[in-house]
């Protein structure tokens, strides 16, 4: 399956993201409020980079208070630039690349134009499914074999 078929299947496509201008203050409300744990950052609308709690603790590790670091705008502290995959990506192709590059979220762009954002949740979840359902095609082959 790719991550457009797996997008069509989604309920919620709203994308919570952020300008490269804002705060760090202001992305890490948006991140609480939203109880999400990143968000891409936008230059129009392209993706400039992705701001995650990593970003936040590496800011804050890096010495000095923590209300100079919150003060900050958000393209000084993000991960820039973003690792992003597009519709025609396989899932399992997805997995490998966040799996290997130590990340949990990608942008899913057309052209430069952000059209999507997906967690490893997302597609673990989508891949579990897909295991049950291949498990239960098996058990019922082999109850009427």
């Amino acid at each position: 399956m790719t991550i457009g078929r797996l997008l069509e299947r989604r309920e919620d496509s709203a994308i919570v993201s952020c300008p490269r201008s804002a705060t760090v203050r202001e992305a890490v409300r948006l991140l609480a409020a939203r109880r999400i744990g990143a968000l891409p950052v936008m230059d129009g609308n392209a993706v400039a980079g992705i701001f995650s709690e990593r970003d936040i603790v590496y800011c804050l590790g890096e010495g000095g208070p923590g209300e100079v670091c919150l003060d900050d705008a958000v393209e000084k502290v993000m991960t820039s630039p973003a690792i992003t995959v597009d519709r025609r990506t396989s899932v399992l192709e997805a997995l490998g690349l966040m799996t290997r590059r130590r990340i949990r979220h990608l942008p899913v762009v057309d052209g430069d134009r952000l059209i999507a954002f997906v967690s490893i949740g997302d597609l673990v979840k989508y891949r579990l499914e897909e295991i049950q359902s291949e498990a239960e095609s098996l058990r019922e082959y082999i109850q009427t074999a």
